[in-house]
């Protein structure tokens, strides 16, 4: 329970401190997205739910491959299933994975110098 909540400073949301409970927690799904493959699925999975064999066209890897990924998901409660018949559809669990993947893309993108793409979007949509 978050014991240090307070209403006016947005540092202190819970499990928004230094020494929140949930840092290690926060490690390991980084640790989770430190894949590309499972980069590549969470992106795949943003627009819906897809079946292992769907998903391994988009991502351009075996069905087999993208099963072990999606499991590894799965038990990280980054996605989700569903069973129709024989088939199962993976979908994200929540957001949060697809976000998190958005904000290391638009990351990356500040490495490679200048002024980034998704910063040009942002930038025409307010003129």
């Amino acid at each position: 329970m978050c014991n240090n909540l307070r209403m006016d400073a947005d540092s202190h949301v819970c499990g928004r401190t230094p020494d929140s409970q949930f840092v290690e927690l926060a490690v390991e799904v980084f640790g989770m997205l430190a894949d590309a493959s499972r980069v590549r699925i969470i992106l795949a999975l943003r627009d819906g739910e897809l079946s292992v064999n769907q998903l391994a066209e988009a991502v351009d890897k075996s069905p087999a491959a993208v099963s072990q990924h999606l499991a590894k998901l799965r038990l990280a409660r980054m996605v989700t299933t569903r069973h129709e018949g024989t088939r199962v559809f993976y979908r994200l669990e929540n957001e949060h994975a697809s976000q998190l993947v958005s904000d290391a893309i638009f990351q990356a993108e500040h490495s490679l110098g200048g002024t980034p793409r998704h910063h040009h979007t942002r930038n025409e949509a307010s003129a």
